[in-house]
């Protein structure tokens, strides 16, 4: 029990760091549109934050997989797994369309 709640704590810092991530990057794309208007730069910016968060976060998701007892508990880790994974790629797709 003991260690269930130690893994569920350390997957949640984990995805808090993930968010924070995505945040902190959400807000210096927003102050570089306002100081130099470039919107792609922005846009990459976002993308490079959306892409580091989700690791984070995925990485937390696995963490958790320490904890999964029932078949509805590893059903929802496997479709938010999958979300998450399909929610990097497409940021990856979008930062490497930006840049040509």
């Amino acid at each position: 029990m003991f260690f269930t709640d130690l893994f569920t704590l350390l997957a949640s810092l984990i995805e808090f760091i993930g968010a924070l991530l995505i945040i902190g990057y959400m807000l210096a794309a927003l102050v570089m549109l306002v100081r130099t208007g470039n919107v792609m730069t922005a846009r990459l910016l976002v993308a490079d934050g959306a892409i580091a968060g989700l690791s984070f976060k995925l990485a937390g998701t696995l963490v958790k997989t320490i904890a999964l007892h029932t078949w509805q508990q590893i059903l929802m880790f496997v479709i938010i797994f999958a979300l998450r994974i399909v929610l990097k790629r497409l940021f990856t797709w979008e930062r490497t369309r930006l840049q040509k």
